[in-house]
């Protein structure tokens, strides 16, 4: 079917109320990820242009959730059928078919949805689509009845079903194709009576049929349709969502000692031949080149990883983090907004912000940038081939120069000439001798 006949509404109105939170429960993120924007995605992938997200009042203004968005306001929860019917004004005169998501439903794929909009497809489409699922426990969900001919006759829901149809294994996501005139037409006369008073949008299946309409049932994939109301909900949608984000990273030929211990997040980008330890956290934002290693418990966001570079364990990688090529951060390294470039190394208990760390520099044990002096934040450079001795204090903004060397216990307030030697005696008296660096090597390569 022609993409530009397929109108998407999402339903985001749910004001988190069992998960007992201020924030809308569409916005409660997985993989670290608003709901929302996962769906989104998915309605992009499956170039889908239209579309209408019904919000509540005061989730009126929906930055970021997507631009190519109508948005539609149901100002009175009164259920999901009267949600629904909230979006009618923004596709009023729209025909083709009309596909009826949950902003709460992160993991359905485009290829699900493509399936729901094919078997809408054919000279005698159905009416109505809707797409089932069998869960391991089926829970409080709607089931869905069939007649003899395996058609779809009603969905019941749970709570005003008896013993006999609660046994149905066979459930209702709550996700539906329909045709657009049929949709709105069947929205318009809906009604309330039922266990809890509201306009249940799964009403309009028993509709359609006694009007002669045909309705049929597509199987989905259960790992995809966990609807989430409570923070248990999440924590499942969570499970999954990483179970599948691990199957990606095993797939595009990453290693991983213990699968179950690391965390990616949504846009997660592993390179070839990468061997991740256990108890690793990727938070958004990082992408990592072939070759790497990341230790154990190392924690990452925002970053990128060169090809060949090493991390950890329990290195701490902030956002704007750029290790380059063969570079080394070890452990109890915190860097942030700050370029390691390649063969550098910082392997012990430092922190390196708002900095440019120079080709093969080394970067000793107990270093700090001290980049924030209560008002703003300042620079550090130190050059190529820089040598910084342990627990130095570079006060920013200053410049260490190309083959510099800084001894231990030094506080760097001044720029340091290139190859020279900055010293402080016991009583912090700082010397420079220049020269001295380009000494040193050389008796460093004679042996001496």
């Amino acid at each position: 079917m022609d993409s530009q006949k397929v109108a998407a509404i999402v339903l985001a109105a749910g004001k988190g109320t069992r998960m007992r939170s201020s924030l809308p429960k569409v916005m409660h993120a997985v993989g670290g990820r608003p709901m929302i924007d996962h769906l989104m995605q998915t309605i992009a992938d499956a170039a889908i242009k239209r579309v209408v997200v019904v919000v509540s009042p005061d989730m009126a203004d929906p930055a970021g959730w997507s631009s190519q968005a109508e948005i539609a306001v149901q100002d009175r929860a009164l259920g999901t059928g009267h949600a629904a019917k909230c979006a009618g004004p923004a596709l009023k005169g729209f025909s083709g078919t009309v596909l009826v998501l949950f902003g709460a439903d992160p993991l359905v794929s485009a290829e699900t949805l493509s399936r729901l909009i094919a078997a809408r497809g054919g000279p005698n489409p159905p009416a109505l689509v809707v797409l089932g699922f069998v869960p391991d426990d089926p829970g409080q969900y709607g089931r869905l009845v069939v007649d003899a001919e395996n058609r779809l006759d009603r969905i019941v829901e749970y709570w005003d079903a008896d013993e006999q149809t609660r046994s149905i294994p066979l459930c209702n996501s709550g996700v539906i194709a329909a045709d657009a005139q049929v949709f709105f037409s069947l929205l318009d006369r809906l009604g309330s009576d039922n266990a809890k008073h509201e306009y249940y949008l799964t009403d309009i299946v028993g509709m359609a049929r006694r009007e002669g309409h045909d309705c049929v049932v597509v199987e989905g994939n259960p790992a995809e349709l966990i609807g989430i109301d409570t923070r248990a909900d999440l924590a499942r949608a969570e499970s999954a969502f990483q179970v599948r984000a691990r199957q990606a990273a095993l797939a595009g030929g990453a290693t991983m000692i213990a699968p179950e211990t690391v965390w990616f997040s949504f846009d997660t980008i592993v390179g070839q031949d990468v061997v991740v330890e256990p108890n690793v956290f990727f938070g958004p934002g990082v992408q990592i080149g072939d070759g790497v290693t990341v230790k154990a418990f190392s924690h990452l966001e925002g970053c990128t990883i060169k090809k060949g570079a090493v991390i950890g364990p329990f290195a701490r990688l902030r956002p704007g983090a750029d290790i380059g090529e063969g570079a080394k951060v070890g452990n109890f390294v915190e860097v942030k907004n700050s370029a390691i470039h390649a063969g550098a190394k910082v392997n012990h208990l430092t922190y390196i912000g708002d900095a440019i760390i120079g080709e093969h520099a080394n970067v000793g044990a107990g270093t700090i940038t001290a980049n924030y002096d209560g008002f703003r934040k300042a620079q550090t450079e130190v050059g190529a081939d820089a040598s910084i001795g342990s627990n130095v204090v570079l006060v920013a903004p200053v410049k260490i120069g190309r083959g510099a060397t800084i001894g231990a216990g030094t506080v760097v307030r001044e720029d340091v000439p290139a190859d020279a030697l900055r010293v402080a005696d016991t009583r912090g008296i700082e010397a420079t001798r220049e020269g001295w660096s380009i000494t040193k090597r050389a008796r460093a390569k004679d042996g001496a």
